[in-house]
Formats: C-alpha cells, sequence, structure tokens
C-alpha cells in the first residue's frame, strides 16, 4: 500500500507539470513574459526544499560526510548531464525551433530523475510532514517547468495537446525516480541521508545552472527575484506549517 500511494503521489507531481503548459495555450510565446517570475519562484521553492528539506534532514539522519558525498555526487550528475545534452552528439538535424524545444525537453527531463530521488526518500523517512513537504515542493516547481517546455514548443508549431503532454513527459522519470529511491533505502539504511543529499545536490546545482540564470537572462531582475523571494516565502510557511 505505501508503495503504491508513493508511486500515485510521484505520478500526480509529475501531471502537475502539465499545468503550466495552460498559460501558453491563451497566450502563446507572449507567455514567456511570465517566465522570469515563474522561474524565480520555482527557484525559490527548489532553493528552500533542498536545505530545509533534503540537506539539514541528511545531517540529522547521517554523518556530515555522507551529506558531502551525496550532494557531490548529486552536482556531479547534473553537471554530467548537461555537457551530454549539450554535446553534438546528443543533438538532432533540425530547425533552430524544434532544436532548442528538444533541448528544454531533454534537460528537464534528465532533471526529474534526483527529484523522484528526493519525493521517495523522503516518503521513506521518519521525519513527520517531510514527504508532504518535498511532493508539494516538486509540484510546485514543476508548473513553471512546464511553462518553460510549451513556450519553444509553440514557437516551433506544436498543437496544444503536445505541448500539454510534452510537459508531463518531461516528469515522466519522477514515479520511477520514487520508487527506486524508497525500494533502496529500505534495504540500506546508510544510503536515506546519501540519497538526501544526492537530491539536494542536483537541485541546488539546477537552481545555480539553469533556474537563476535564465530567470535573470532576459534583463527582468526585478521580476525574477520577486519570484524567488515568493517561493521561497511560501516554502518556508509551508515548512513552518508541517513542522520540518
Amino acid at each position: 500500500m505505501d508503495l503504491l500511494l508513493l508511486t500515485l503521489a510521484a505520478t500526480a507531481t509529475a501531471v502537475v507539470t502539465g499545468l503550466g503548459a495552460v498559460p501558453v495555450f491563451f497566450l502563446g510565446e507572449r507567455a514567456a513574459t511570465l517566465r522570469p517570475w515563474l522561474l524565480g519562484f520555482a527557484a525559490g521553492v527548489m532553493t528552500v526544499a533542498s536545505v530545509v528539506g533534503l540537506l539539514l534532514p541528511a545531517l540529522d539522519e547521517g554523518k556530515a560526510s555522507d551529506a558531502i558525498l551525496g550532494a557531490t555526487l548529486g552536482v556531479v550528475f547534473l553537471l554530467a548531464s548537461r555537457w551530454w545534452i549539450e554535446s553534438p552528439r546528443s543533438r538532432m538535424t533540425a530547425t533552430a525551433e524544434h532544436r532548442t524545444a528538444l533541448l528544454v525537453f531533454l534537460v528537464l527531463f534528465v532533471h526529474s530523475l534526483p527529484e523522484g530521488f528526493a519525493i521517495g526518500t523522503a516518503y521513506a523517512s521518519d521525519t513527520a510532514g517531510l514527504s508532504l513537504f518535498v511532493i508539494l515542493a516538486i509540484g510546485a516547481q514543476n508548473v513553471p517547468e512546464g511553462t518553460s517546455v510549451a513556450i519553444p514548443l509553440a514557437a516551433a508549431g506544436y498543437s496544444r495537446s503536445r505541448q500539454f503532454w510534452a510537459a508531463v513527459g518531461t516528469s515522466a522519470p519522477q514515479p520511477v525516480g520514487a520508487v527506486i529511491a524508497y525500494l533502496l533505502v529500505e534495504e540500506i539504511d546508510r544510503l536515506l541521508p546519501i540519497s538526501f543529499a544526492f537530491a539536494a545536490g542536483a537541485m541546488l546545482a539546477l537552481v545555480a545552472l539553469e533556474l537563476a540564470p535564465s530567470a535573470v537572462s532576459t534583463g527582468r531582475v526585478g521580476s525574477a527575484v520577486g519570484g524567488g523571494a515568493v517561493g521561497a516565502a511560501v516554502m518556508l510557511a509551508l515548512s513552518a506549517l508541517l513542522g520540518v
């Protein structure tokens, strides 16, 4: 039953990604004006979730060396994923618009696996309220990711249904990662803090290398910072509410 509930919860976070495509349906490429705020919001959510919901529990449940190892592996994983996606061998011959859409999809697809690890790891933890906190945090940051996917797809001429399901598809690894992490931490206690820190490292690297630069790239720094402040405040309030 626990595994079934976990799978359903992780699947729900993936489906929520499709909601990010909805503004693009009505605004088209004008939805790009919302990106700085939405990406800033996602960065704020993920930063607080990584530190409060993952790194601190990793230090509480294991040694500092485990947390450092896990975080380092998470950063390396994300860097390696970006390198592979940006390498010439991974690119397909297509127009600039289609190539951009593909790269955005692949980046977010790869990034969603450690997010699934975070869900599964939190679910396996005995920390009260942690699983709900992480699930809500990842669900919240999935929405602007869906917007980021839909915008280049709209520019490339894809239909609304393809925009929606492509957004959902970027988060398809989340249920898989959640189940893998849950099963592994149930068998190997020492993996729990390492898995927490791994997900935190990958998520913080994602914020530093992708979300934050993308949020300010249009020059609307105030909007991006405002979104980040709101996202961080929401997650801090949620953390206090859940007692995490």
